[in-house]
């Protein structure tokens, strides 16, 4: 189900967790004394074998209660700087490593905000929710514990066989004995769990996107009596990502046990040598407590790596994850943008042209036709043109190309004698407004989704302008007014109600260019009228292209432009195109039957 691309057969964690530099590059100097603080706690805790081979080669062996009671308040002491040490580094990484979070969200929402809508076509939405929640929270994991854990373990290990060595090498070897194995187990567990940890992820981005669908869909899925078929669908995925799960917790076990199992064989075999030795007198007894004190001490290090490998091994693939998309090419913008002169060499006003305009889209098979093979079209400034043709003509796709949602594959597209590709897209989405035919409202209140179209400039009566021009008064009669919360999709409205705030939205910013993808499609026969009405006051100061099915829509506009096979083949006033154009007498006789009925 997921498009997700594959991860490199040369993957390497350490090179991939290395791509969060950037990012945890503000907050070095606290990180870094953190893990400075965790390996001197780490070394402090190692001293106590120390003060214990000295109680007992001393105080304990020769009656001493005052030096035990003494090396009691040292071991005290010394448990207390641990506890303090350890608490002093979880507070010094709390508010970085939230902020790192925080940033990572943040680069990755404006990612998305600038990534092409090709690329929103091919990713689900479930894919991308689950790297900006689930895979930010497992890196933030990662640097909270792991990371420094790693780090401090290692040095904690190396610490502690130098001391082991230095009171007993022979002890030291015995203890050493299952170090090789170990390796090798840890690096075979490494890819293995890699493997695994990025189809888990994967599967909860599957999950998440049902989920979603699910929620959003709900009416449908009602509707059609598919609530079974659904929840099957969600269970098959979730028995799915359970069954990866408890593989991951199998190769965890088997890599915790082999870990574990081994370092408790080779204590206890130094266990036995070590009692022989101070038997036969070549070991002090304190030197024994020491030494296994100190093999006790380095247990939790051993036995954590795989547990910190596993973690790291997920914050790999996480970051891969979070990087598959940040590595995703945006929407370049020109270079001479900003900077070249509006329309020089043209008239100053020309209105919306199209010259030889060719689209095929990015993920189409090389051998298909395109979508659109050459679309020459001119729309004067302040005229309405009426943009009519057969379904699956590439109407929606011709309108998608004016606010540069798509990028035209050849020709060009000028708004007042200016390339739009010669001018910054913030630039040409304030000079065009659209409506789509599928209103899409957020989770936001009636006047904010309004106002979204004007970019934060307009007011009250720019608010009431647009509802009146888009006869959405409804909004007035709602229970808090313009401040109604609408809901997530506007779904607490109706198809109509949604399309006339959409249509608001449009005109409330007093748009020069205006592109409206069927915007009267869910209206009432009277609704209509009345939207028309007022659109025709609107449109005498705009350049308009509205795609129209309906003969009433085409009525709006000045002139009428027929596409089909992806070229304009005819352009007039309605009546002429009535008169001469018997494909578009067909398309307009068709609609008429269907508005009639």
């Amino acid at each position: 189900m997921t498009t997700t691309p594959a991860p490199p057969e040369d993957r390497s964690a350490v090179r991939t967790l290395l791509r969060l530099w950037p990012f945890v590059r503000p907050v070095r100097v606290r990180l870094f004394t953190a893990a400075f603080i965790a390996v001197l706690a780490s070394c402090v805790a190692l001293v106590i074998p120390l003060v214990l081979k000295w109680m007992v080669d001393g105080p304990v062996a020769g009656r001493d209660p005052a030096g035990v009671w003494l090396g009691a308040l040292y071991l005290l002491l010394l448990g207390v700087a641990e506890a303090l040490l350890f608490g002093l580094r979880r507070w010094l990484v709390a508010r970085p490593l939230s902020h790192v979070e925080a940033e990572m969200r943040a680069a990755l929402y404006r990612r998305l905000q600038r990534l092409p809508v090709a690329f929103h076509d091919r990713w689900p939405s479930g894919q991308l929710l689950s790297r900006g929640t689930t895979d930010l929270m497992l890196l933030r994991m990662f640097l909270a514990f792991p990371l420094t854990f790693l780090l401090v373990n290692g040095v904690t290990i190396l610490v502690g066989v130098i001391i082991m060595l230095v009171q007993d090498w022979t002890l030291g070897l015995v203890i050493l004995g299952p170090a090789i194995p170990v390796v090798i187990t840890c690096s075979v567990f490494e890819k293995k769990y890699a493997d695994i940890a990025r189809r888990a992820q994967d599967q909860v981005g599957d999950l998440t996107t049902v989920v979603e669908e699910s929620v959003l869909g709900i009416r449908i899925i009602k509707g059609f009596g598919r609530h079974r078929s659904q929840a099957r669908a969600f269970r098959d995925l979730a028995r799915t990502l359970r069954g990866t799960e408890l593989r991951k917790a199998r190769l965890l076990a088997a890599i915790w046990a082999v870990i574990v199992t081994l370092p408790e064989v080779a204590i206890g075999a130094a266990v036995v040598v070590g009692a022989v030795q101070v038997a036969d007198g070549q070991l002090s007894a304190g030197t024994l407590v020491a030494f296994l004190s100190t093999a006790l001490a380095l247990r939790w290090p051993v036995e954590s790596i795989g547990f910190l490998l596993a973690m790291s091994q997920e914050a790999a693939t996480a970051t891969e994850r979070y990087f598959e998309v940040m590595d995703q090419d945006q929407e370049p913008e020109p270079e001479s943008a900003g900077t070249a002169p509006r329309g020089a060499g043209r008239p100053a006003s020309t209105g919306l042209r199209f010259e030889n305009v060719r689209f095929r889209y990015p993920d189409a098979p090389p051998d298909s036709p395109p979508t659109l093979a050459g679309v020459d079209l001119h729309i004067r400034s302040g005229e309405s043109m009426a943009l009519v043709g057969a379904t699956g003509s590439g109407k929606t796709t011709l309108t998608a190309l004016v606010p540069r949602l798509h990028e035209v594959t050849e020709g060009t597209i000028t708004l007042d004698g200016t390339d739009i590709t010669a001018l910054p897209r913030a630039e040409v989405r304030a000079m065009v407004a659209v409506a789509f035919e599928e209103p899409t409202l957020f989770s936001a209140s009636v006047g904010e989704n309004v106002l979204m179209g004007a970019g934060g400039d307009a007011d009250g009566p720019a608010l009431r302008r647009a509802l009146d021009i888009a006869q959405a008064e409804f909004a007035h009669a709602l229970p808090e007014g313009t401040d109604t919360q609408v809901g997530e999709q506007g779904l607490s409205l109706s198809g109509g109600q949604r399309q006339r705030l959409a249509l608001a939205r449009a005109v409330v910013g007093r748009p020069r260019f205006l592109v409206l993808d069927d915007p009267l499609s869910a209206l009432d026969v009277h609704t209509e009228a009345a939207v028309e009405a007022a659109l025709r006051r609107v449109l005498a100061d705009t350049t308009a292209l509205i795609v129209a099915h309906r003969p009433s829509t085409v009525l709006l506009a000045d002139r009428v432009a027929l596409l089909s096979g992806g070229r304009i083949t005819a352009v007039g006033t309605h009546h002429e195109l009535l008169r001469t154009n018997a494909e578009y007498a067909h398309l307009m006789a068709g609609e008429q039957e269907d508005d009639d009925r």
